[in-house]
Formats: C-alpha cells, structure tokens, sequence
C-alpha cells in the first residue's frame, strides 16, 4: 500500500514528509508526495486566460515536484517515494482523490509554519479531510522533524471506554503490530467534565475513576484478537492522564520519541469517513506528538 504526504510547495513545512517517512519505514510502505495546484478550466473553448492558467499550473506543478524529490532525497532517501503534482480544484478533494485512486493506508498532514511549535495546527485542508476522509489522517505537529533511520516506537490509543472505542482500539492494534511497535492505551479525564471536580473528595472520586477507566481499559484489551503483542513479551501498556483541562491531562503522561497518538471518530459522523468530534479536537490541538484519526 501507499502513503499519501501532501507537500505545500513553497513553503518550509517539511513535517509531513518527516513523518510519512518515518510510518512507511516501520511498515516497508512506498510514499507518494503529493502537491495539489489548481485545475484548468473545464470550458469547451479555452479563453486566454484559461491557457495563462494551464501553463502556470503545470509550470508550478513541475517546480513543486523539483521541490519534492529534493526533500524526499534530503530526509528519507532509503524510503521508496513518488512525487507527484495534481490538479484540483481543493487540496482536500485532490488528497482525497488520491487516496482512493492508489488505495492509500492513509493521508499525512503538516501543521504549516503558523501556531506553536511542537503542536498541531488544524489548516482549513486538514479540517476538510477530518471531516470526510475514507482513511485515516495522520497530524504532523509543527516542526517535527525524524531522525534518520527513525521508525515508530510506540502507538498509543486514546480510549473512551464506549463501545466505538473497542474498534479504535482493534484499529491501533493493527497498525501497531505493521509497525512492529509497543501498544499503549491511555485514557485522559479533564476535572469537572469527565471527572469529578477536584475540589469533591479529590484523593476518593479520582482513585476510583482511575479503577474504573482501567477495569474498562483491561476488558477492552482482553476482547481484541488483533491484540497479541502481549505474547510475543511486550504487554500492553495501560496509562490514564487527568488534569484542570486537555492540556494537563495529556502531559500528565509521559511521550517518546518515534511515538504517535491514534483518536477515533465521533459516533455522529458516517462510519466510513473520518469525522471529528469536540473532545477529539480538543486532544489534537494539544498532543505533544503526531496523531492519527481513524474513520
């Protein structure tokens, strides 16, 4: 299989090339590099205008691919890649279009060269494809940068404890075990809205929302055949993270290096595509790591 990294021509955000490298040299995946530059017009009859635009498409089209090949041969030059420029009139739909037509595992996004670093930006591209996507989104924070040779060390599944979160669990055992990485599963509780406030019998209330997050954490586990990274001598990792807000929560944990953060889509969403909730959202905008939304 492929995976699909947009590259914006340009621009010097190389996150996403960083990370779709570092994913497809865990699991022996080629990454097609995809720049999306605007359509020509769909007229019968092209105007003067209409051939100014189709000449500049393709001529940025060939630059962004200079461009690509460039960084693919600075960052990743032992991982298979093809780079590639589309026309699209959106660069959701080209990156959608795309996946679907070279059957993509999934789509890798940076976070641009705005917002903090270190974090997840959530670009009107990258909302698009949260919002629609048939296969999963990985998120590059801003200025991730992988080391050469560097492959995925750890997956941690965000978990609910509802039933969508035994899919996304069974979805995180999959792509931990085709990245041959340790599996984790961590639960994150904000004080006053998924646990009790702090100030209501703290030490008693959050003692037992850790037993019973990780009483559910530990059923979950035990009914997921993909899961057998236990028997081959790494036991499945088990963390819950509580704080004030989803900051503090997801930094009462501790992340490595090479590690990736996979979310779930919202209940509401169609099951196919990608679609986002609020809390997972939230999650995103202050990961500390890459993070990856199934469908």
């Amino acid at each position: 299989m492929t995976i699909i990294a947009a590259f914006p021509y340009g621009k010097r955000d190389r996150s996403a090339l960083h990370l779709a490298a570092t994913l497809a040299r865990s699991n022996g995946e080629a990454v097609r590099i995809v720049s999306i530059v605007p359509a020509q017009s769909r007229s019968f009859i092209a105007s003067g205008s209409d051939l100014q635009l189709a000449a500049w498409s393709r001529e940025r089209g060939r630059k962004a691919v200079a461009e690509a090949e460039r960084a693919a041969a600075d960052i990743c030059p032992d991982v298979e890649t093809e780079a590639v420029a589309v026309q699209a009139r959106s660069r959701g739909k080209g990156l959608i279009a795309e996946a679907v037509d070279h059957d993509a595992s999934m789509i890798v996004l940076g976070s641009g060269t705005e917002g903090a670093r270190g974090r997840i930006r959530v670009s009107g591209t990258s909302d698009r494809l949260l919002h629609s996507s048939p296969v999963p989104v990985a998120l590059a924070p801003k200025g991730y940068q992988s080391a050469p040779g560097s492959v995925i060390g750890r997956v941690t599944c965000s978990f609910r404890g509802d039933e969508r979160s035994q899919r996304v669990l069974a979805q995180t055992a999959e792509l931990s075990e085709s990245v041959e990485a340790r599996l984790r599963v961590a639960t994150f509780g904000v004080s006053g809205r998924t646990v009790e406030p702090v100030w209501v019998e703290e030490n008693s209330r959050r003692a037992d929302y850790v037993r019973r997050v990780k009483a559910a954490q530990a059923a979950a586990i035990e009914g997921v055949d993909e899961i057998d990274i236990g028997e081959a001598g790494t036991p499945v990792e088990e963390a819950v993270g509580i704080g004030k807000d989803w900051k503090s929560a997801l930094s009462a944990l501790d992340w490595g290096v090479g590690e990736v953060l996979v979310l779930g889509s919202s209940a509401d969403g169609p099951k196919s595509r990608v679609f986002l909730g609020s809390n997972a959202a939230k999650i995103i905008r202050h990961a500390p790591v890459p993070v990856v939304v199934v469908p």
